[in-house]
């Protein structure tokens, strides 16, 4: 496994982190055992993976803190995350105290390495910095986390108009990004600023519905075409690798993991699965080598200027 420096934060991530949420779950979501979720999240430390992320919303941080009582606390990352709001309103002080004991209490660890605030809109931004960050420096001065950071919520806002906000900010160690090479605009919307102030990057949607295959990738082709993002005279829609990737022989999730690890300003990119076979796949596409610049030019000219896309199907 190769390991990268995560912004100014210091701490040395796997390039391929562990996400529990997402449609998943660790395969939870699919009618597998807890056991099952268990044995992908040690098969995963087994390999390298050191950085593990939840949240207090997924219903997994009892199945990670299994295997942190296992193999022990200081071989891992420990990223999880608050669900801020309730009832329309920001959680008080109180409840995003009680969250954060809840959360270290099911990963069983006395510190989360990275908190972050999830699926922040931009309209609760300005509400967010007023009552919850404060919360979350005072939490940090007790010894509960060690790094704070936010979260967007992609499939709403895939042009990050929140994040666009947030990274201008001085409050974040780490952003979590949606990027993908449907939607790349996090490159110089988010990306840039990132570098430049040394936060850390989580890359998140990297491989989504639409980039398990190439019929859900052809469904998307058509959807573009048709609302005309896309001119039919320049892509095969019915050829969609060829037409994306000039070709067959790389496989679609392996290229989108690819064009998402080694993009300038992200660290790390979180991968999410219930299969011990699956997580061993995108382990492997994780440690392949860049996509040729033919290929990356091609995404570019076909995808460079799309900003509404989160990967999921249409």
């Amino acid at each position: 496994m190769d390991y990268v420096t995560l912004g100014k934060t210091g701490l040395q991530v796997s390039v391929l982190g562990l996400g529990s949420g997402g449609h998943s779950r660790l395969g939870t979501r699919r009618q597998q055992s807890d056991d099952n979720a268990v044995r992908v999240v040690r098969a995963a430390v087994d390999a390298g993976v050191n950085l593990i992320d939840s949240s207090e919303a997924y219903g997994t941080e009892h199945l990670i803190g299994r295997v942190v009582r296992e193999v022990g606390r200081d071989k891992l990352i420990l990223s999880t995350k608050l669900a801020y709001a309730v009832e329309g309103r920001c959680k008080t002080p109180t409840e995003i105290e009680r969250s954060v004991d809840q959360s270290l209490h099911h990963l069983h660890t006395d510190v989360i390495d990275i908190y972050h605030v999830h699926a922040a809109t931009v309209e609760d931004y300005p509400q967010i910095v007023a009552k919850v960050v404060p919360v979350l420096h005072r939490l940090r001065e007790k010894g509960k986390l060690k790094f704070i950071g936010i979260t967007e919520r992609f499939t709403r806002d895939p042009a990050h108009h929140m994040l666009a906000r947030a990274v201008q900010d001085d409050y974040w160690d780490v952003l979590m990004v949606g990027f993908n090479l449907l939607n790349p605009s996090a490159r110089n919307l988010i990306l840039k600023t990132a570098r430049q102030k040394q936060i850390g990057v989580l890359g998140m949607f990297a491989v989504r519905q639409a980039l398990i295959n190439p019929e859900n990738l052809r469904r998307v082709l058509h959807a573009l075409v048709d609302e005309g993002y896309l001119d039919s005279a320049e892509i095969d829609v019915n050829q969609p690798l060829k037409s994306v990737l000039l070709g067959d022989d790389i496989p679609l999730a392996e290229a989108a993991y690819r064009f998402c690890r080694y993009e300038p300003g992200i660290h790390s990119v979180l991968s999410g699965t219930g299969s011990t076979a699956h997580l061993a796949e995108n382990i492997r596409a994780i440690h392949q080598p860049p996509l040729p610049p033919d290929v990356l030019a091609r995404l570019e000219s076909v995808f460079g200027g799309l900003n509404h896309l989160s990967g999921e199907l249409p």
